[in-house]
């Protein structure tokens, strides 16, 4: 589920790199985290199991509420994980 989230990219222009997000193909600026993608996605990051949107909360590796599966391996901290080519990133439901 996509919803408004108040983030936009302060980057403009410069190089990008295609991946997928739950099969979506889309391109990022180089250099941005994982989960600064999925906020400028409007996308959280997981699914509670009530249903409700979860998101990063720190930006630094000690919340762990940015959770996803990328390149087929489940947990990894979105927030400390650099974009890269060909990356495919799954957003992780019911925590």
């Amino acid at each position: 589920m996509t919803k408004p989230i108040p983030f936009r990219s302060l980057q403009t222009g410069g190089e990008t790199v295609s991946l997928l997000i739950d099969g979506k193909r889309t391109d990022a600026p180089v250099g941005v985290s994982v989960s600064a993608l999925l906020l400028r996605e409007g996308r959280g990051s997981r699914v509670h199991v009530k249903g409700g949107d979860r998101a990063p909360y720190c930006m630094m590796g000690v919340c762990f509420e940015c959770l996803v599966t990328i390149n087929g391996e489940r947990n990894r901290q979105g927030c400390l994980v650099t974009v890269a080519e060909g990356m495919e990133i799954e957003v992780q439901d019911h925590v």
